[in-house]
Parts: structure tokens; sequence; C-alpha cells
């Protein structure tokens, strides 16, 4: 046990932590934006999903698995960061050879500023929707069910520019995140092609691509129902 603990603590350890955890959730992002675009066809198609979805007794399982991933991943990240930063030599001495030329984009040098960004969002996200007013409408099925009208709090929630505002600035940051970050976390797992290019570079475009996907999806649903609801 005590071996396991300093493995996992090690900075092997903590990347190996920090790519599954990421991972997961990148896994999680895809199955909650597939989802989410269930609310472009209509309040009767998404509510029947969210109803159905919620009706599962393994979701709060699910949920309290996800909040674990979520804080180990941050907690992780955090740790990890504070660790280099104090490794790091002075930052200011002039090398007489700089190296090969250095691999960084803006989306690599500000990983904990965007995660961090993201903690933040996650909150408020996660309140105002998850525990959000409470409607019910009836199942539009026949059945008569009374169920949750989780269309109306997210129609609700997107009538405020503000709200929209932040929230596209938020998914601009989660692309940004996942940019650098889908890609580090196979690397972090050794999966990243090793010295085969034709699968780096494949590894490197599907968490670029899927960035992009993803970012746009949750924008996507976000602006249509602000103009939706401006023009009712």
């Amino acid at each position: 046990m005590v071996t396991r603990r300093r493995v996992f603590a090690s900075s092997l350890g903590t990347k190996i932590v920090i790519g599954t955890t990421g991972l997961a959730l990148f896994l999680y992002l895809i199955t909650h934006l597939a989802g989410n675009l269930l609310f472009l066809l209509g309040p009767r198609v998404f509510n029947e999903y969210a109803h159905t979805l919620t009706s599962n007794p393994l979701i709060p399982v699910i949920e309290i698995g996800l909040v674990l991933v979520f804080l180990i991943h941050v907690y992780k990240t955090v740790r990890m960061f504070l660790a280099n930063e104090q490794a790091r030599p002075a930052r200011y001495v002039k090398k007489a050879y700089a190296g090969p030329p250095s691999r960084k984009t803006i989306a690599s040098s500000t990983m904990i500023f965007s995660g961090l960004w993201l903690f933040v969002f996650v909150i408020l996200h996660v309140k105002a929707f998850k525990y959000g007013p409470d409607y019910q409408t009836i199942d539009a099925s026949g059945a008569g069910t009374t169920i949750h009208d989780l269309y109306r709090v997210e129609m609700e929630n997107f009538s405020n520019p503000l709200t929209v505002g932040f929230y596209v600035l938020s998914m601009l940051v989660v692309g940004s995140h996942l940019w650098h970050g889908v890609a580090s976390g196979f690397q972090s797992l050794g999966i990243e092609g090793g010295d085969n290019p034709f699968w780096a570079s494949r590894i490197l475009l599907f968490g670029k691509t899927m960035a992009v996907v993803i970012a746009a999806g949750f924008i996507a649903i976000a602006l249509w129902a602000y103009f939706a609801g401006s023009g009712t």
C-alpha cells in the first residue's frame, strides 16, 4: 500500500493520474454534448431524454464518481504545477544554447489558468442548471406523467445575454484546455504514437478536432437558445 502511494505521489504517477482523469472527463464531455444536442429538437425530445436519464438509479453513483474524478484532476494538476514552479531554476538566466524550438502554445502555457476558470464555471453551471428552478411539465408521450421541464430552465438561463456571453467564453476556454489536454492525456499514458510520426500526428489532430467540435457544439446550443428565445 505504501509503495502504491509513493508511485502515485511521484511525478510520473501524478502525470498518469492527471492523464487518466482528464481523459475520463473528456469522454464525459462527449456524451454530455451528445445529450445536450437533443435540446435543438425541442422541449418534448429534450425533456423526455432528461427524464429517462435522471430516472436511472445509477445516475447518483455516476455523478459522485464524476465529482471525485474532477476533484482529483484539479487537485493533482495544481499540486504538480506548484511543484514544478518550486523546482524551476531562475527564469531570467540567459542560456548560451537555447535548444530546439519550443513546442509550447498558448493553450499549453495556460492549462492551469484555463483549468481553474473551468473549476469555477462548473460550480456556477451546476448551480444554475441542476439546482435551478424546478419547473414541471406533462410527459408528451401521453402517459400523463409529470416530469422536470429542463428545457424551460435552459431557455431561461440563456435568455440573459451576460449569461450567454460568459458561457460562450467558458466554452472557448474548454476548447483551449482540450486543444492541448487531450493529446497530453494520451501522452501521459504512453499512448502518443512514440517515434511513429503517423500516429503521433493523428493523435494530435484528433485532440484538436475534438476540442473544436465540443466547444462549437456547446456554443451553438447557447446561441440557438438565446436567439430562439429572443424571437418569441
